[in-house]
């Protein structure tokens, strides 16, 4: 094919779409659900924190224990769920998640007698049962979070590697759209529904309820999910693998080179530790800082109506912007990822900036955390969707994706007890909410290293190799 020939229709067996589309929802349905079971706690930490006398960095602490198991496990359960498969991944991740929410929510039963605030400061601690102290109760918080953030390393993996024998190269812009609606889906159902079901329920409810509907998918997903088009009766080919890496055997071996010896997957790793420091630096913490700052208690939240704005703003932003993203990269960019990754890093930068100047504006406040969730979303459904599947392939491509959200893990382990430490270090008794005026400033040197990083693959198409222009197109899917 010359190099100036547009790329021909795809085409897709019949009937494909329509089980495509079957595969799609249930899976959706099941990430959207471990996205929920994930940010629980985000969305509700001002409360648990309230009744046991947490300090920024006994949360922060809790979070990063989470997020370093998630990201070491998706080291090792990469090449696992290339091996099982990713339908026998997403099940056991389900049940484990499960099992860990409702032990997280467990915990009630060590609070005898909530703690004692005073001008935003502990004057009577709590007082815990069974033999419990503050320090055990945190270690045991931290513990319980990370076996949870353990079984959540499967979604991503088991979402790209079913996804990446289901999408040709030439849709996978459009798969990374979907990916965030998945992923927003799942926060909206955190950040909106957690706060809701404070109001009628215990906390432990944010836990328990998430807990029983991951074992509802557990066995929709066992029923309707299908590995890849051939357990379904369809030939389909994706286009993402050169004629020598299609002959090969995905042995361990071959998995292992094609994703580690790959200087184009390591930028990307690093760009992705990027988005894993600006965003988990928002989404563990935005909805303190609205409660912090302006003076809302947790219990209240879901009726502060900045809030409700932005827990329903932020998700419909970051599907937006993984939508945009996605079919930016597909049809101007010739399915190349790094231009548009580099532009979302620079509007990351740009709103970060924005938010340290409307900090104490509740309303603009909250337009700009959609406008960064804009950013983050386009960057991350491109990274976390896409190229995983683009520079793992079908066979590798688990592995992919537990090497570029591993870094972004590893890296929001920092995030968590960090800006726990930062924003206790500048909290003033005297003006509470103050502490936040650091918060939006600290993650823009990475948002502007990330697009340094990721400007390097400038022209990089996947299945090509690394130095073809983004013009020569791949052939189509099954005629």
């Amino acid at each position: 094919m010359s190099e100036l020939t547009p790329p021909s229709p795809l085409q897709h067996p019949e009937g494909f779409r329509t089980r495509r589309g079957v595969n799609w929802v249930f899976l959706g349905l099941m990430y959207g659900f471990f996205y929920m079971s994930r940010y629980n706690l985000s969305a509700i930490s001002v409360a648990i924190g309230e009744k046991f006398g947490w300090s920024n960095a006994d949360y922060g602490g809790i979070v990063s224990a989470g997020v370093l198991v998630y990201g070491l496990a998706v080291f090792l359960n990469g090449p696992l769920a290339d091996k099982i498969g990713g339908k026998r991944a997403i099940l056991i991740g389900s049940v484990g998640a499960a099992v860990f929410n409702f032990l997280f929510g467990l915990c009630h039963i060590f609070l005898e007698r909530p703690a004692v605030w005073q001008d935003g400061k502990v004057v009577e601690p709590a007082m815990l049962s069974h033999g419990m102290t503050a320090s055990t109760l945190i270690a045991t918080f931290s513990a319980l979070w990370a076996g949870n953030h353990y079984f959540q390393s499967f979604g991503a993996l088991s979402i790209v590697k079913i996804n990446a024998a289901w999408f040709h190269v030439r849709e996978r812009g459009k798969f990374a759209g979907l990916f965030g609606i998945m992923i927003q889906g799942g926060r909206w159902f955190a950040f909106f529904f957690s706060p809701f079901i404070l109001t009628y329920l215990p906390w432990q409810y944010c836990f328990w309820i998430p807990a029983a509907i991951l074992l509802v998918m557990f066995f929709a997903n066992r029923a309707f999910v299908a590995n890849t088009p051939a357990d379904a009766g369809y030939e389909y080919a994706t286009a993402d693998e050169t004629a020598e890496e299609e002959a090969q055997k995905p042995s361990l071996g071959f998995v292992l080179r094609k994703v580690f010896a790959s200087r184009a997957a390591w930028l990307i790793a690093f760009s992705s530790m990027c988005i894993g420091m600006v965003r988990n630096s928002v989404d563990h913490w935005w909805a303190r800082y609205i409660g912090t700052v302006f003076h809302i208690r947790a219990a209240e939240l879901s009726h502060f109506l900045p809030y409700q704005v932005a827990s329903w703003g932020m998700p419909a932003a970051a599907i937006c912007g993984g939508l945009v993203a996605g079919n930016a990269s597909d049809r101007v960019f010739g399915s190349r990822r790094a231009p548009v990754i580099f532009f979302a890093f620079v509007g990351q930068a740009a709103c970060l900036w924005l938010m340290y100047n409307f900090l104490h504006s509740a309303w603009a406040g909250c337009a700009v955390l959609m406008g960064i969730s804009f950013f983050i979303s386009s960057a991350h459904s491109l990274v976390g969707g896409a190229a995983s599947m683009d520079f793992g392939g079908k066979k590798a491509v688990a592995t992919a994706a537990g090497l570029f959200d591993g870094a972004q893990y590893l890296a929001a382990t920092f995030v968590g007890y960090g800006m726990g430490r930062l924003l206790d270090h500048y909290k003033d008794a005297l003006h509470p909410g103050t502490e936040y005026n650091v918060w939006p400033l600290a993650p823009i040197p990475f948002a502007i290293i990330g697009a340094l990083l990721i400007s390097r693959l400038w022209n990089v198409v996947p299945g090509r190799g690394a130095h073809i222009g983004p013009r020569r197109e791949a052939q189509g899917g099954s005629q």
